[in-house]
């Protein structure tokens, strides 16, 4: 086991040089006291890499502050700089206990890694068919049957998993070899959470009637690995065809074109992109019976936990559900020691100013020090630069294929007038629209050109 151990994570960490801080997710349990063991005793075998652990004090027991304690001891003996991450590993509503945990843990960790930074996790080959396992009872496609890959991205590191060649009889040989004391937590016996029962129940008769149920599960997922990723690939070359001009949008059009296979397979790979939810088979189905049959005036709205997607004219828009916004409010914002900061505008987005030369609001608008920042209530009027007369802000929202949920969304920006005859809030610019044609900065002369990052916007500024 020790052999195969080494060679894997030689091999893993000869193909992500970058990594040279190591944290291994230490639980106290046997599985990561061997994984951290084993690395410790041959850190000489890696010395450009630094090693360290951290033990996740999810507060879901009585036990967990002494376990952390253990954990701490055994880091001490191994002379591993070692830490405790406590987490709110709460359910939300619906969200089963595991699920939270390991969702909580995860967003700990990721959050801790440096890009020059890799967790490393104990999961073994006994775990991967526990997962494939419960995928497969889940209905899930090639993507959920890869079950757990070798790397991954983590945050800005990465995730490594070098046992997962391992079977955990081989780690439970070198802990015994080796003396080592680990935590035992009685929970792993609960039969009344799935993975339990799969690992106690289930899988002991299986192993019984095919005893290399582990190597052979372990090569299917292998297999479906390699399928996902060659239907993520021609994914990728159906989005760079039918992408919008913005990453949360389709073009209908084009999109019609593929069969209903190639379709499916593209919208989630594109929602996947957006880091948004995967939605099931039946809202898929919705997706592209409404979002792509609808006449061209309609405007369907398909939702589903965490995500929605929204069809305006011949695109198909993805997003974050959209969260109810006070039409009335207004932010100050205020010029600092070095121009204007970033405005956050909660629950909205980001309002930033960039500099640029011979566009954007020119110096004197912004000399008064604040502008106020408001929503679109109805009536307002507006002249984009470039244009000779004023019009209606819906009429020119429209001209320019802004989407309707959108509009009362876009940041309008005003600059207090306080002038011989005029008094009041001027309207200088609109994000999506552009400034004023009266506040324009000359050609050639610095300027300052709003920029707006939306809430879970992908790339994202407009």
């Amino acid at each position: 086991m020790l052999l195969s151990f080494l060679e894997s994570l030689d091999a893993l960490l000869a193909a992500y040089p970058e990594a040279r801080r190591l944290l291994v997710g230490y639980s106290g349990g046997m599985d990561s006291h061997v994984l951290l063991h084993g690395l410790a005793i041959h850190r000489d075998r890696w010395p450009e890499r630094r090693l360290a652990a951290i033990y996740v004090d999810h507060g879901l027991q009585a036990a967990s502050i002494s376990w952390g304690e253990h954990c701490g001891g055994i880091c001490r003996a191994l002379d591993v700089p070692f830490r405790v991450l406590r987490v709110d590993a709460r359910p939300t509503a619906g969200e089963s206990p595991e699920a939270a945990a390991r969702r909580a843990r995860y967003a700990a960790l990721a959050a801790e890694l440096e890009p020059d930074a890799a967790l490393l996790t104990a999961h073994h080959r006994d775990d991967q068919t526990e997962t494939l396992l419960l995928q497969l009872l889940r209905g899930a496609g090639p993507h959920g049957l890869a079950a757990m890959p070798t790397a991954a991205r983590l945050g800005r590191g990465w995730l490594l998993r070098p046992l997962l060649a391992v079977d955990r009889a081989d780690l439970l040989a070198y802990a015994q070899a080796h003396r080592l004391h680990w935590i035992e937590d009685a929970s792993n016996a609960d039969a009344d959470f799935d993975r339990n029962y799969l690992r106690h129940r289930i899988l002991p008769l299986l192993r019984e009637r095919w005893p290399a149920t582990n190597r052979t599960l372990a090569r299917s997922a292998r297999w479906c690995a390699e399928a996902a990723a060659w239907l993520d690939a021609e994914a990728a070359a159906d989005l760079a065809r039918i992408g919008a001009d913005r990453p949360d949008g389709l073009r209908l059009p084009v999109l019609r074109e593929l069969g209903e296979i190639r379709q499916r397979n593209l919208l989630r790979h594109w929602l996947g992109q957006l880091g948004l939810p995967i939605p099931g088979h039946r809202q898929l189905n919705h997706i592209l019976c409404d979002g792509l049959t609808a006449r061209r005036d309609r405007q369907p709205r398909i939702h589903w936990p965490g995500g929605e997607v929204r069809r305006y004219r011949d695109t198909l828009y993805a997003m974050p559900p959209l969260t109810p916004r006070d039409a009335c409010r207004r932010f100050v914002w205020r010029s600092g020691v070095n121009g204007y900061p970033p405005l956050e505008l909660p629950g909205i987005g980001e309002l930033a100013l960039r500099e640029t030369i011979g566009a954007g609001l020119r110096a004197t608008v912004l000399a008064g020090g604040v502008l106020i920042v408001r929503f679109r209530q109805g009536g307002e009027r507006f002249r984009p630069a470039g244009r000779r007369h004023r019009q209606e802000l819906k009429k020119l929202w429209q001209e320019a294929g802004v989407p309707p949920w959108e509009r009362d969304r876009l940041p309008l920006l005003y600059r207090t007038v306080q002038e011989e005859g005029k008094a009041g809030e001027e309207l200088v610019a609109v994000v999506g629209l552009g400034v004023a044609a009266e506040a324009e900065t000359a050609l050639g002369k610095p300027g300052w050109e709003p920029v707006f990052r939306p809430r879970g916007s992908a790339d994202g500024a407009v």
